[in-house]
């Protein structure tokens, strides 16, 4: 089949694009080195929620960093000689905790993640796995009743959305989530969202659909990508040279290496994230839950209770941080007394992060055909069927009168 969209990149963020391509009636070529959806969308912590709409980097962040950093089980790792590179970026980022650029990015953040329930439930549609998304509120928990209130700015940016957001006490989250931990002393509550019980068989499942409606893949690294003569684009792979008339970009983290050759450097960050799962966990959550001190998700899923979290800068090809595991291991037996940890696997993969916390979606400036989805750093699940449906919009070019600005590449 000769395609009419190439997507580069087999992810969440190009199976939605790549669906809603095919829904459209366009002829679709789906190209990755990994099985769709089986990298790093299979291991988040499965937040749907329209309202993750604040960004990475907030007012007053820098003065947390040191300790979070210190700490042996801190959120954050960063190895000691990737310092030096970071540095730029970490400059942009904390630059970026301004609150006027926290309240831009926070609207385009909107944009995107405000139907991503929806959406998600309208590509399950008849595919017989509509159950894998289920109404779930998302939990923010805290060991000190103080620290639980509702006028910080995140809280204000959610409730200016539409969010309905609620404080309750020990005793309530103890009638909601049964099995946490009594340590838990009070909680914000953000409802009306959902959860993905596997992320994996969600990607397996989108992408199920997209070939049944005629889309191709095909297993295979990209190695480069060039303008063609006499138009399009030619990319490189371990099967030689092709040919794509459109090329949609998706490949996460590695999409700034295959930009760097056409003259375009972007400020954008291997950000490692981890996951364990514990198998026989002997507990359940009913919600997604986030530990607001140590910044990690919990979440009952099919294959068991997935805790998720941590942020390592180390570079895109440092080796696993088997004590980054060991931490989440250890932090997640704080969520109960109960949990039995002795059964788990692990997981680890890249987040694409640029220093607003915005990811690149657009047509190339200079570069027609070429079109980028990609940089989505720890949203990437939410705001997949949206970029999706902008991708198509892009490829198909189909006005619709949204702006965005917020997300072209030439921003940087």
């Amino acid at each position: 089949m000769q395609a009419d969209v190439t997507i580069l990149g087999a992810g969440i963020i190009g199976i939605c694009s790549a669906l809603s391509l095919t829904e459209r009636g366009v002829k679709v070529h789906l190209v990755d080195r990994d099985f769709p959806g089986q990298a790093t969308s299979f291991g988040n912590a499965g937040v749907i929620s329209p309202w993750s709409i604040v960004p990475q980097s907030m007012p007053g962040l820098w003065k947390k960093i040191p300790a979070w950093i210190l700490a042996p089980d801190g959120p954050i790792s960063i190895k000691p000689s990737y310092v030096p590179k970071l540095a730029g970026w970490g400059l942009r980022f904390l630059a970026n905790g301004r609150t006027d650029r926290v309240r831009a990015a926070s609207t385009a953040m909107e944009m995107l993640n405000r139907d991503c329930v929806t959406l998600f439930r309208r590509y399950l549609a008849g595919t017989g796995q509509e159950d894998l998304i289920r109404d779930s509120y998302y939990v923010h928990v805290f060991r000190k009743a103080n620290d639980a209130h509702l006028d910080s700015l995140d809280t204000q940016l959610r409730k200016e959305a539409g969010a309905n957001i609620e404080r309750i006490g020990s005793d309530e989250l103890k009638a909601l989530e049964p099995d946490l931990s009594r340590d838990y002393q009070a909680a914000i509550v953000i409802k009306d969202q959902a959860r993905a019980l596997s992320p994996g068989r969600i990607g397996k499942t989108l992408t199920e659909k997209f070939l049944q409606q005629g889309g191709t893949f095909r297993k295979t690294t990209i190695h480069a990508i060039h303008p063609a003569e006499g138009g399009g684009w030619t990319y490189i792979t371990d099967d030689g040279a092709n040919h794509a008339s459109k090329l949609v970009l998706s490949m996460g983290v590695w999409s700034a290496k295959l930009l760097k050759p056409l003259g375009l450097h972007v400020p954008l960050q291997s950000e490692r994230g981890y996951h364990v799962s514990f198998k026989k966990p002997g507990i359940t959550l009913n919600n997604s839950i986030l530990d607001v001190d140590m910044k990690f998700v919990a979440s009952s899923m099919e294959d068991g209770l997935r805790v998720a979290g941590t942020a390592e800068f180390a570079g895109l090809d440092a080796p696993i941080n088997e004590k980054r595991l060991a931490s989440l291991v250890k932090l997640a037996g704080r969520l109960s007394s109960d949990l039995r940890t002795s059964d788990f696997t692990t997981w680890s993969g890249q987040r694409p992060s640029f220093p607003d916390s915005l990811p690149c979606i657009g047509e190339v400036k200079n570069l027609p055909n070429l079109i980028t989805a990609f940089g989505h750093s720890h949203y990437g699940l939410m705001m997949a069927p949206k970029t999706g449906q902008i991708v198509a919009d892009i490829a198909t070019r189909r006005n619709t009168n949204t702006d965005l600005s917020a997300f072209r590449i030439e921003r940087f």
